[in-house]
């Protein structure tokens, strides 16, 4: 990536997800926030706004900025997370003499492996181990249309975006920093309406998803027991999968969407075991998003997977200030965004 002259401004977190877009500015030298902001996207109408050309993302943008807002954000150098399940990740292998023509192993690579033609993408690759007989690369690719969209609004609003990035990036980067993620780590993301699944060893290795989530839980536990949404949702993070009176009707409510992410998750051990590995073993399984609130779900993982699997609490590596919290229940939404606004200034250019 090329140096830019605006590199001694401190980066605030942009997130844009299929249901929500968050922002948060990040004092790094205290580790202490300050501003962050949340507005609610109704799913259908973001998916048209980063394919299609509407005001939509531009308008909530705007609201975000102007009336969401707590604290201040401190800097107009964006690092702009976008949707895992809207990029597309793959890290392969080549022979180490294979270096000089890179480039055209990963035009293969999109050309096998990714649904749209390299004309209509963006891409991305970086070298990250190399030794004497081969070099691993990782490659990230995501829509034009998409790309520039996102890039289209954030500079109406006066905004500049510095760098893009898979929304999971931006999960491992608190994850290695506060949960032991320097361990060769799944990550589980249950977001609303989408799971993010990712191998972190030492980065984002491999990434797969599934359109199931947080809201999906409500759902099928409101359908099972027949009872509202609203006290569908309070079973769910009240009482989950824990020992309880209700455990056998909960449990076989939310089995079959769990089951689901497990399979997911599988997929992508198995793919980083096959291909990826080397010498080393997967450690541990960390579940964060605002869908991982289900009492006994690390538990649930453990059990699946048969690997050590809890959720994570990233937040005791950063605090509010003097700011309003968000209540407990939502601060798991902030965890991609705040690794978003952890990027300390000059790392992009080492």
């Amino acid at each position: 990536m090329t140096k830019l002259f605006h590199k001694d401004k401190p980066l605030i977190g942009l997130d844009i997800s299929s249901t929500d877009m968050k922002v948060m500015a990040v004092d790094l030298k205290r580790n202490t926030i300050t501003g962050y902001g949340l507005v609610d996207l109704d799913p259908v109408q973001i998916k048209k706004a980063l394919d299609e050309d509407n005001t939509y993302l531009l308008n909530n943008l705007k609201t975000l900025l102007d009336r969401k807002l707590v604290g201040k954000l401190d800097s107009d150098q964006v690092a702009l997370g976008i949707p895992t399940s809207r990029t597309f990740s793959r890290t392969f292998t080549v022979p180490a003499d294979a270096e000089n023509t890179l480039k055209d192993a990963v035009a293969i690579e999109v050309g096998q492996y990714i649904p749209l033609p390299l004309a209509l993408l963006y891409v991305d690759y970086e070298i990250i181990e190399r030794n004497d007989d081969k070099l691993t690369v990782i490659m990230s690719a995501v829509p034009r249309k998409l790309v520039d969209n996102a890039l289209a609004a954030c500079e109406a609003v006066g905004l500049s975006v510095t760098m893009i990035e898979p929304a999971i990036n931006a999960v491992a980067r608190i994850l290695k920093q506060s949960e032991e993620g320097y361990l060769p780590t799944v990550i589980v993301d249950i977001g609303a309406a989408n799971t993010d699944i990712a191998v972190l060893d030492g980065s984002v290795r491999v990434t797969g998803g599934i359109a199931t989530g947080g809201n999906t839980f409500t759902l099928d536990i409101a359908k099972k027991l027949g009872v509202t949404l609203e006290n569908a949702h309070q079973l769910k993070v009240l009482n989950g999968l824990s020992p309880g009176p209700k455990q056998e009707k909960l449990t076989t409510a939310l089995k079959p969407a769990l089951r689901g992410i497990v399979t997911e998750t599988r997929k992508v051990i198995r793919y980083y075991n096959d291909r990826l590995a080397s010498d080393r073993r997967l450690e541990q399984v960390l579940v964060v998003g605002s869908g991982s609130n289900v009492p006994g779900i690390g538990e649930y993982f453990t059990n699946e997977l048969v690997m050590p699997s809890r959720t994570a609490n990233p937040w005791q590596e950063l605090n509010f200030g003097d700011l309003p919290q968000p209540a407990k229940q939502f601060r798991s939404r902030y965890i991609g965004v705040a690794g978003l606004a952890n990027i300390p200034k000059g790392a992009m250019w080492r």
